[in-house]
């Protein structure tokens, strides 16, 4: 068994870098340094945590002019979007101005003689788990939270954008946080479930694959370690006859291809009702067409490789199996490298699918998306919950009141309308079925990675 991890570029296949995996003892050194860590800074006061998670902000935010290429190089996004900045910050200030507030105890009504409250109490040390598709908006959905409430954090990044990892890392020693308080450990799978099962760990947030999510339920089974998981996603989006076609091809292309498809909240597939469906197919390809495959340090090129080879092979086998099927690809395009085992694969418009296609009911994860034509809105409906996911959905409509009743019946955790691939931080991020459990963001997120204590103090 290898003792180190290497990032492989898929922007030319070589090695990026090279980091050492944690020994058995500087993982024991580290949980060591959370706890006694954690057991100071949970008496700071929360003004005072936020000022200090804060400043890690401002240092992490910093450093983007260095993140931006090392970000192309690790996973492949385009320099031109400038990397996760802008998100970053909106998240992490949204969850810093609502901190006192959200953890602030909650008062119950008068009884005389007596003072009752309940308390946000910290967890202890949290572990978060982060994927490579975004790896500092990912993290930092719990890593900013985390620590004002209280809690010492263990980051775990994904082997594909390492050295997101020591960003934060270098963001948190920049601040001044206190030595240990957070740590970033680079851990291979059997390490990471073993300190899973451990009982060091207190909650783990991971991000990543439904797989992934069983094998972390499975290693934190008997700690009663406390989970947040954010898995697979299948996000459908519906347009009524009524759409401004114009807006909702434009904004569902966007949605259907920024980042490579490699979007947790990525469209994956579209329905259209019968009376729009050919003037919107028709605008989806026309803008579809103008996102092409380049070079992601460029600062021209707007569709960068897939991170990894396989990752773009199912989209591949997924694409082959809907045309053997008789679906219709509208693109055909092909970049000078893209071949099997390659990262290198163009955007593609499907339509002709139907639901015995996988890449209409598997997640794809990847620049490909299926167009649907549906008869109304109850087709509609059962076709977007005809899937194991549940994340995002969105409806594009001119009557928000159609779109409301319909956003009720839609088996997902956030339900958009006019509007698609964003997170608002005032909102909780959850997902229903096989796409997890728990939630971050808003108060919400605050509640998932605190422990509720009760106050019940009596006067003699």
């Amino acid at each position: 068994m290898s003792d180190s991890v290497e990032i492989i570029s898929p922007v030319d296949g070589r090695v990026y870098a090279t980091r050492q995996l944690a020994s058995p003892p500087e993982i024991d050194s580290a949980m060591t340094r959370a706890r006694s860590a954690q057991r100071a800074w949970r008496a700071v006061p929360v003004a005072e945590r936020v000022a200090a998670v804060g400043r890690m902000v401002d240092a992490l935010l910093a450093m983007n002019d260095e993140i931006v290429p090392e970000l192309a190089w690790q996973m492949g996004r385009p320099v031109r979007f400038g990397g996760e900045k802008r998100g970053v910050e909106e998240r992490s200030r949204h969850m810093l101005a609502i901190a006192e507030a959200s953890l602030a105890p909650s008062m119950r009504p008068d009884k005389p003689g007596f003072t009752r409250y309940i308390s946000r109490e910290p967890m202890g040390v949290v572990m978060v788990i982060a994927p490579w598709n975004y790896p500092f908006l990912t993290a930092a959905n719990s890593i900013v939270p985390g620590l004002v409430a209280g809690n010492a954090v263990v980051l775990k990044h994904a082997s594909q954008t390492l050295l997101a990892g020591e960003r934060f890392a270098q963001a948190a020693a920049a601040a001044g946080l206190p030595a240990g308080l957070f740590q970033n450990l680079v851990l291979g799978h059997a390490d990471t479930e073993k300190l899973i099962g451990s009982g060091q760990i207190d909650h783990i947030n991971f991000t990543g694959s439904v797989e992934g999510g069983r094998r972390i339920e499975k290693a934190a089974a008997g700690t009663f370690a406390t989970l947040g998981l954010e898995l697979g996603g299948k996000d459908p989006a519906y347009v009524r006859a009524d759409a401004d076609l114009d807006y909702a091809a434009e904004n569902l292309v966007d949605g259907s291809f920024f980042n490579s498809g490699q979007s947790c909240c990525g469209v994956e597939r579209i329905y259209v009702h019968e009376d729009a469906y050919d003037g919107f197919v028709e605008r989806f390809i026309a803008q579809a067409k103008g996102w092409t495959l380049g070079d992601p340090l460029d600062p021209d090129t707007i569709v960068g490789p897939m991170a990894r080879g396989n990752f773009a092979d199912l989209v591949r086998q997924q694409t082959e199996e809907a045309v053997r099927g008789g679906a219709t690809r509208h693109l055909n395009t092909r970049h000078a490298k893209d071949q099997a085992g390659s990262p290198w694969l163009a955007p593609e418009v499907l339509t002709g699918v139907n639901h015995q296609m996988s890449v209409m009911r598997e997640e794809s994860f990847g620049p490909v998306v299926g167009i649907m034509k549906v008869a109304d809105d109850a087709e509609a409906v059962t076709l977007m919950n005809d899937s194991p996911y549940g994340l995002t959905a969105s409806v594009w409509t001119a009557d928000l009141d159609a779109a409301a009743r319909l956003c009720t019946e839609i088996e997902t955790g956030t339900v958009f309308a006019n509007r698609c691939d964003y997170l608002d931080p005032a909102l909780v991020w959850t997902g229903v079925k096989d796409t997890g459990k728990g939630g971050a963001l808003s108060e919400i997120g605050y509640a998932n990675l605190t422990q509720p204590k009760s106050f019940h103090l009596k006067a003699q």
